[in-house]
């Protein structure tokens, strides 16, 4: 996902098994940049101090040395964690410990949202972040990343899209951007697909050059702005999904996103949602 690939290790088949909204994601990579090593308990205990953040609704993160610890519960299955992940520093190894008490027989090991977190936080070893947004491959070759709030027109953008031409949804909600290298000591900009898919549920594996970012709003008569760079990281930022519990993933995600909008034309796009919209940028010139 997102140039970033994940191996799972268990004692069985079901251990490792991937959920349906993953297998188009599936790689034959051998060297991983993930590895997650699936393991039981009878039971989690619940930790009791040091925690670091808390998402406000099923994960909680702890440090430990040398790492961090994710702690998952659900009021519906009790007080205990159903699940833990313990991380190194990098996010690079890690130890998945599913709980006897709760998951047997119920639950793949890697399912949401302990996947976008595995992946997000990997990312901020990266020259990569993800962001809030709708990646749209074609007609001829164009491609254009659509960014935008939750309400701000991601998925309607990408069913007046697919209505009228014949193009590629890589996401409709969440798209992960990197700097990959084309040729020796050259790198471009590309936008990745996710299988976190918004209303229209377009979530595709592949990649395409990232060549226009635009960020989306409701409006009137089709308005493009262009950014300037300083406006354009700060929009960028803002629908980001960065952990901005730690500054030095803050530091890294505000320096990567500079040389993002220094690479790639950004503007702002008051849009109505209809065929118009598309024909907009379809004829937009730079």
């Amino acid at each position: 996902m997102g140039g970033v690939s994940v191996q799972l290790a268990g004692l069985s088949e079901k251990d490792v098994a991937l959920l349906p909204s993953l297998e188009s994601f599936r790689s034959t990579e051998q060297t991983c940049d993930v590895n997650v090593r699936v393991e039981w308990a009878e039971a989690l205990p619940a930790m009791s101090g040091g925690e670091l953040f808390d998402s406000g609704s099923i994960w909680r993160l702890y440090r430990r040395e040398p790492g961090f610890q994710f702690d998952f519960n659900a009021p519906v299955l009790g007080e205990n964690p159903y699940r833990r992940l313990l991380v190194d520093e990098k996010f690079c190894s890690c130890s998945l410990i599913l709980s006897r008490e709760y998951l047997v027989g119920r639950a793949a090991a890697l399912d949401y949202p302990l996947d976008e977190l595995l992946i997000m936080h990997r990312l901020t070893q990266d020259r990569a972040i993800e962001l809030h947004g709708v990646g749209v491959v074609g007609p001829e070759g164009a491609t254009n990343l659509f960014v935008g709030h939750s309400g701000a027109g991601k998925s309607t953008t990408a069913r007046l899209w697919t209505s009228v031409h014949n193009v590629e949804i890589l996401s409709d909600d969440r798209i992960i951007v990197r700097e990959d290298e084309v040729a020796r000591n050259s790198t471009q900009m590309f936008m990745y697909g996710t299988p976190w898919h918004g209303e229209a549920a377009f979530a595709s594996p592949g990649r395409a050059p990232l060549q226009r970012i635009f960020v989306l709003e409701h409006g009137r008569g089709n308005l493009v702005t262009r950014l300037s760079p300083s406006q354009a990281v700060v929009e960028l930022l803002a629908r980001s999904f960065v952990p901005f519990y730690r500054h030095d993933y803050i530091d890294s995600a505000l320096a990567f996103l500079q040389q993002v909008v220094g690479s790639v034309p950004c503007y702002r796009y008051s849009f109505e949602p209809d065929q118009r919209a598309v024909e907009r940028i379809l004829n937009f010139c730079d």
